[in-house]
């Protein structure tokens, strides 16, 4: 459905089932009767509906129209109209603690007396409804598919202001977006211009990927980054929990696998919209695994005996499989996404090769020497029984959703059998990794019938000189030679930071403002792509993030920010 067809609908069942009150307010103007009103209110103010980028705004929405008309935030309250629930409480509750904060009062103490208060009408109610047709419940959880159209108009005093999402979600989004149009004036009053946005996202799936396994990265970092992600509109934290460095998740099936407290990162996500997928890549990258189950790797051989070193997991013993569906059965228990992320990159062939058994076990099989046949039995074995775990329903949801999975694309290239909901996540270019160019591989990918994600040109841990921001922001994953059909099987992509040289001291200046060009790729249309234009944004954006104590780097050289960043926030 085109992103605003259901506001038509909505104008016809809004005014039978939810009329707004008829109360009024103290400089709000009179609060619209039915949803008529706003219908128009849209429609005069639609005329002029851009997406030039005429508001600093990030990530740069789809349409938008700002009047030069100031509103002075004053005596303001959210009031939600319709059905409600804790996830919008809790948004609401948030991003009036992110406008106001805790000088709001000084501020207005020390601007009463000031004459040039009453020159400007006040804003002073922001209703905020959703779609009847799509209520919330205090235990919804975004998913791939969720909806997260919104739409905001900020009128003249004598007209009601609006905030109205398709879902839950899309008001999550919207109060975000109502969040940055607002500003301060040199005596620290907050206004707004009279404005209006139809915001939606290009693709479904935008994603940060963070690697806590190289070091140690606290719950108190996680968040904070989950709250920088929310301010740019990403909606998956793709967590690459384990590698062959550490394994920091807390099995109750395997209490030897140490420890990682992950519900309340879940939870926290799950409130702004953002779903958490985890990683645990297999057979590869898992030396870690065998600090406590060292039966599950493989013994490697030198000379024809076993040397004490181990390498990727055995895929020849039915042992293997036990551990893994035991294992498995909790992981798809404690994450409640319907996607897992499988990994399979980088499986390293050598210590395979040197083992006797599994070279006995590859003649038997008819393999020859080929050990990507190897590994693709291991994982077609592993989604077959995967595919057998019973699925669980989601708290609050009757049926339980179908088990899914997104995988590396060396796991396609060695023309594994995937169920055609699978995603392939496309990660090697030809000028940095041994492959082909990643247009021909979302290319192939998407020829096959199967959805992708990229990240191959999003590799944030790269560290360079200068405002490497604009080669993030020039990367479209659809700038490559196939269909329409197949262009709309690129659901989106994800930013990448591995975690050789990162930790607490340095993840979120190395991820901000960088990340937020990718955010903005993701979520704008394909014809914003001007980097004066974003560039321009982005340095009051990456000011925004500072003054909400996220510790964005001056990526756009010789500037400042007022007030600078402090720590203390």
């Amino acid at each position: 459905m085109h992103p605003l067809v259901w506001l038509a609908i909505f104008s016809v069942v809004w005014g039978a089932v939810i009329p707004f009150s008829s109360a009024k307010h103290p400089r709000s103007g009179n609060p619209p009767s039915s949803w008529g009103d706003i219908q128009k209110q849209r429609r005069l103010s639609r005329a002029g509906l851009t997406n030039d980028g005429t508001a600093a705004l990030w990530p740069l929405p789809q349409q938008s129209n700002f009047k030069s008309k100031l509103l002075l935030i004053e005596d303001f309250r959210f009031t939600v109209k319709g059905p409600s629930c804790s996830i919008l409480d809790a948004a609401i509750q948030r991003y009036y603690g992110i406008i106001f904060g805790k000088d709001w009062r000084q501020v207005v103490e020390k601007s009463e007396n000031n004459a040039t208060d009453r020159r400007i009408p006040a804003l002073s109610r922001l209703y905020v409804t959703l779609n009847p047709q799509n209520p919330c419940s205090d235990t919804d959880y975004p998913d791939v598919d969720m909806d997260e159209h919104y739409e905001i108009i900020i009128n003249d005093p004598t007209f009601s202001s609006v905030l109205v999402g398709n879902t839950v979600w899309g008001a999550v989004r919207g109060l975000e977006t109502f969040s940055q149009l607002i500003w301060r004036l040199d005596d620290g009053r907050l206004v707004i211009n009279q404005s209006m946005v139809v915001d939606w996202p290009r693709f479904s799936h935008r994603g940060l990927m963070l690697d806590t396994s190289r070091h140690f990265i606290s719950k108190r970092i996680i968040l904070q980054n989950l709250d920088a992600m929310a301010m740019n509109k990403y909606n998956v934290f793709h967590w690459h929990i384990v590698d062959d460095q550490s394994f920091p998740y807390q099995s109750r099936t395997f209490p030897d696998l140490s420890t990682l407290d992950i519900a309340e990162v879940i939870e926290y996500a799950r409130v702004r919209g953002i779903r958490v997928i985890a990683e645990f890549d297999t057979p590869g990258h898992a030396t870690s695994w065998g600090y406590a189950l060292s039966k599950l790797l493989t013994p490697c051989y030198t000379n024809g005996s076993a040397d004490g070193s181990f390498g990727p997991i055995n895929p020849i013993l039915n042992s293997t499989y036990d551990t893994l569906t035991d294992f498995f059965t909790e992981i798809l228990e404690v994450f409640p996404d319907r996607y897992l992320h499988l990994g399979g990159d980088e499986v390293d062939f050598t210590c395979w090769q040197s083992n006797p058994a599994i070279t006995a076990f590859m003649k038997k099989k008819g393999f020859g020497k080929d050990y990507a046949q190897l590994e693709e039995y291991y994982v077609q074995t592993l989604i077959d029984l995967l595919d057998k775990i019973p699925s669980t329903p989601r708290k609050g949801k009757a049926k339980a959703d179908k088990h899914e999975y997104i995988v590396w694309q060396e796991v396609f290239d060695n023309n594994v059998q995937l169920d055609n909901d699978t995603i392939v996540h496309v990660w090697k270019d030809l000028k940095d990794w041994k492959g082909v160019e990643w247009q021909k591989e979302i290319a192939n990918v998407t020829k096959a019938g199967y959805r992708s994600i990229l990240s191959s040109c999003w590799y944030l841990n790269y560290i360079s000189y200068g405002a490497d921001w604009t080669a993030y922001y020039n990367c479209d994953p659809q700038q490559f030679n196939g269909s329409a059909a197949q262009k709309e099987l690129v659901i989106g992509g994800e930013t990448c930071m591995w975690g050789e040289y990162i930790d607490d001291t340095n993840v979120l200046v190395k991820l901000w403002p960088r990340a937020s060009a990718v955010a903005e790729r993701l979520w704008s249309d394909q014809t914003v792509t001007d980097t004066n234009l974003a560039g321009k944004r982005l340095r009051r954006h990456r000011c925004l993030m500072d003054r909400r104590g996220i510790p964005a780097e001056p990526n756009l050289g010789p500037d400042f920010c007022q007030p600078e960043y402090s720590s203390s926030k």
